[in-house]
């Protein structure tokens, strides 16, 4: 397990959680995280042996985790994975929908197949795994969702991925819309919106959109995308990995509805 030297254990203790795309970047560090925090998590990921691997390391760290290989634009592979973890460790008290996809393509060449498995993978699939869990969070009066938008949902960051600007911006408006719903009854619902992350997707847009497209040299797009974050760097998977643990933890037990920036200053509303 990956060496996390804050005094995090007891946070999530005895609860259950499940993250999708954990295989790897963003919801690997998020699931190492929650294990750490005291949860037992099902990893959950279309890769099986990135899950299992996510899984392993957990194991290894003396928590409990179980591999549940899955796609997430698919509702029999959803309630798989929520069966699957609550067979295993009991209800699911945490649900953290990460699983995500990029593409860079120009609007005018946009297909609508294109748009179609950008906005299954990115939105429908975070509303309808919500649907799978929120009712037995409501009845036990406790729980939170935290879902991965983007800075992209709030600014138009880049016009060669006007879909997936589009599927984090759902992912807000889901949220919002959700918290209410349940706010009343003791869960919360809140998602994140990460700015620059070193991450595989951020290196994917700096080579199909700064190499391909625009004829740089690697990473010099991304070099000057950071000129625009205050903080002068990228973030790191672990910066978003510790808001969305505080986000599920009870530290942020009068939080809701929010969309929190990850963004080392660059977007601030």
């Amino acid at each position: 397990m990956d060496q996390i030297t804050l005094p995090i254990e007891g946070l999530l203790e005895g609860q259950t959680a499940l993250v999708t795309g954990a295989g790897r970047g963003i919801g690997r560090a998020v699931a190492l995280y929650l294990a750490k925090a005291g949860a037992s998590v099902g990893v959950s990921d279309i890769d099986a042996t990135s899950a299992e691997r996510t899984a392993g390391e957990i194991r290894e760290g003396g928590r409990k985790a179980i591999a549940v290989a899955g796609d997430v634009s698919s509702d029999a592979s959803r309630r798989e994975m929520v069966a699957a973890t609550e067979r295993a460790f009991g209800p699911i008290d945490v649900l953290i929908n990460n699983a995500g996809i990029m593409q860079v393509i120009d609007l005018f060449d946009l297909k609508e197949s294109d748009w179609d498995r950008m906005l299954s993978i990115n939105a429908k699939s975070v509303f309808f795994l919500s649907q799978l869990v929120l009712p037995g969070m409501v009845a036990r009066k406790k729980g939170a969702i935290v879902s991965l938008a983007s800075a992209a949902g709030k600014a138009a960051t880049g016009t060669k991925y006007l879909h997936y600007n589009v599927s984090k911006a759902a992912v807000i408006a889901m949220t919002k819309t959700m918290s209410q719903a349940v706010a009343k009854d003791g869960v919360r619902v809140n998602c994140v919106c990460p700015g620059i992350i070193d991450t595989d997707m951020w290196a994917q847009i700096d080579r199909e959109q700064g190499v391909q497209m625009q004829g740089m040299a690697q990473g010099e797009w991304m070099n000057q995308r950071l000129g625009q974050v205050p903080m002068g760097r990228a973030g790191t998977v672990q910066d978003v990995a510790r808001v969305i643990l505080f986000l599920a933890s009870p530290l942020a037990g009068y939080m809701t509805g929010q969309a929190v920036n990850v963004t080392g200053g660059w977007i601030t509303y």
